[in-house]
């Protein structure tokens, strides 16, 4: 005998008067006596049933499975909350399928359990319809790149997940060797060698829902343990690869939310994301950008002794009331970190300019000063100076985050996508040595590869990011596809020709044999439908995620093994000091 006719969820009025058979979960059991109702859920969602015979339902309490049969009914009022609400079941015969202990979280919409219980008991917090709604939103994320990939005829292919330590961006996950003693593979960050290999290989076209691992410190949006939809393509010029690649997102983002997005997307350079808004990733739902306050105002710091060599600021439409005293303090210790000395404020107050360094401009100025911040009355302008210009443009567009939030302004638009192209090829570490800004396979632009060698600061790389809302969902570059620039650019982040030949030999190898130009790209699967998902929290919307502290708190991970088992492995544990 089957165990359902219909999924509990799906039943309306169309239904009423079939007799049918559920299963499914208890989320609440009401006893009126002479009349007992259960709330009967399945993935699908949850319907009413009621007993005209208490007795069948004496024993049963939350969560227990049960299997019911009986006759669709409509009911007297609609409970318009549930998507069933217009019809119950009237339930004949029930047995139990399996019974359950009293649960450590309530399973609802709404829980009253923290993070580490939700994590220790994921199987129940996974039993949750928002739960249940974000793995769905995953899922259907995956079906429409796998539809449209399939329609540009991009080839799935695996790579391997047992490979080599490369120097360079986050620690490996190492893996020992026990047919190799004192060896290690180790686990990939991403399949970036492997899949311009395949484009060496004449493929033409890869993708991959490829798993990547990287042991750092873990954030809210990071796991060590990760999803990338990853792809790669040959013979497309990047304005070719991204259209196609803005088709798909747009496929998914029709399918997943209904919305139309707008093709092409918008496209801002490096340079211009961090004048406007501080940030490679801005949040472009929101028109507030930075600005140069003018010659009048910096004549003004500069009188005051206040003036750094750069001097930028934004204007705050509407926020006289809100932003207080105690909000104007707060954000002072906050740019205090990033060694700004501290913010000034102008208001525009009924039309009069209000400023603590108004002393330092004469008043015939006031009203040009307001004209060039473009101040109406009530709106004010926050501007910071320090002699280092990203860190300026940095924690202004932090702090241009912070007043979004303050002010509760309402985004232009729920979704913006962008792509941020042009970035610097280099970016320096703390001692002052080139490392690569994307990684060392990133072209530069053909007409900067001259500056390799005379200028690499100033070089610019074929590197695009797919930025969403303030997120980076993606990003990818064009290839460099011949050894003499490949072995150039692993020169400049400071390897030796010995380094070069022992970690990356077989990989510059195969540019002898006609690598074809080529390019790709790796979505973050887990961003991705964190942001469709409207959560912050990236463990949402993976099925068992680690917590802050890399532990599996459900399967007790990461654990200690046996002598036996270091022994086979060539392995002896030195005691941590």
């Amino acid at each position: 005998m089957k165990y359902r006719s219909h999924h509990n969820g799906h039943l309306s009025e169309k239904d009423i008067g079939a007799q049918v058979q559920l299963v499914g979960w208890v989320q609440k059991k009401r006893n009126l006596g002479s009349l007992v109702f259960i709330d009967l859920r399945d993935r699908s969602g949850i319907v009413q049933l009621f007993f005209p015979n208490p007795d069948l339902a004496k024993d049963i309490k939350n969560e227990y499975l049960i299997q019911i049969s009986g006759v669709v009914r409509k009911k007297d009022v609609a409970n318009k909350a549930l998507k069933t609400g217009a019809v119950e079941v009237e339930v004949s015969t029930l047995s139990t399928l399996n019974s359950s202990e009293v649960p450590p979280l309530i399973i609802d919409d709404v829980t009253d359990a923290g993070e580490e219980t939700r994590l220790k008991y994921r199987y129940l917090d996974l039993r949750r319809q928002p739960m249940q709604d974000k793995l769905i939103i995953r899922s259907q994320i995956t079906q429409v790149f796998h539809e449209y990939f399939a329609k540009y005829d991009y080839v799935h292919v695996e790579t391997p997940l047992l490979t080599l330590s490369t120097p360079g961006g986050a620690r490996d996950f190492l893996v020992p060797s026990r047919l190799h003693p004192g060896a290690f593979y180790a686990l990939p960050q991403s399949p970036q060698i492997y899949k311009q290999l395949l484009m060496i290989g004449g493929m033409e076209k890869y993708y991959q829902i490829a798993r990547c691992f990287r042991d750092e410190d873990l954030r809210a949006d990071r796991q060590p343990d990760f999803t990338q939809i990853d792809v790669e393509a040959s013979f497309l010029t990047q304005d070719e690869f991204l259209n196609q690649m803005e088709t798909i997102l747009a496929a998914v983002f029709k399918r997943v939310k209904n919305i139309d997005l707008t093709l092409p997307f918008a496209r801002l350079s490096y340079q211009d994301a961090m004048e406007f808004y501080g940030s490679d990733k801005p949040d472009l739902r929101y028109e507030f950008k930075l600005s140069h306050p003018g010659m009048l105002l910096q004549n003004a710091f500069k009188q005051a002794g206040f003036l750094s060599q750069y001097l930028k600021g934004i204007r705050l439409p509407q926020a006289l009331t809100t932003v207080t005293r105690k909000v104007i303090d707060e954000w002072t210790v906050f740019v205090k970190q990033f060694g700004i000395k501290g913010l000034v404020v102008i208001k525009n107050e009924g039309g009069q300019l209000v400023s603590s360094f108004s002393k330092y401009l004469q008043p015939d100025d006031y009203e040009a000063v307001l004209s060039q911040l473009q101040l109406e009355p009530n709106d004010l302008y926050v501007a910071l100076t320090h002699d280092d210009a990203k860190t300026l443009a940095t924690a202004l567009g932090l702090l241009r985050l912070k007043a979004i939030s303050l002010l509760n302004i309402s985004p232009s638009n729920p979704f913006a996508l962008a792509w941020v192209t042009d970035f610097p090829l280099f970016d320096t570490n703390e001692q002052g040595n080139l490392v690569s800004a994307h990684h060392p396979f990133t072209r530069p632009k053909d007409e900067d590869l001259a500056k390799l060698t005379s200028e690499p600061k100033a070089v610019i790389a074929q590197a695009y990011d797919l930025v969403i809302n303030g997120y980076e969902a993606g990003g990818g570059s064009m290839r460099i596809y011949d050894k003499d620039t490949q072995r150039s650019i692993f020169s400049l982040l400071g390897l030796s020709d010995d380094e070069i030949q022992t970690k990356f030999g077989w990989f510059i190898d195969a540019f002898n044999y006609g690598t074809p130009p080529h390019g790709g790209i790796a979505f973050g699967l887990d961003r991705l439908t964190m942001i469709l998902s409207n959560t912050d929290n990236i463990k949402d919307v993976i099925a068992f995620p680690k917590n802050l502290k890399m532990m599996g708190l459900l399967e007790r991970t990461p654990n200690k093994v046996d002598d036996a088992q270091l022994n086979d492995l060539s392995l002896i544990i030195k005691e941590h000091v």
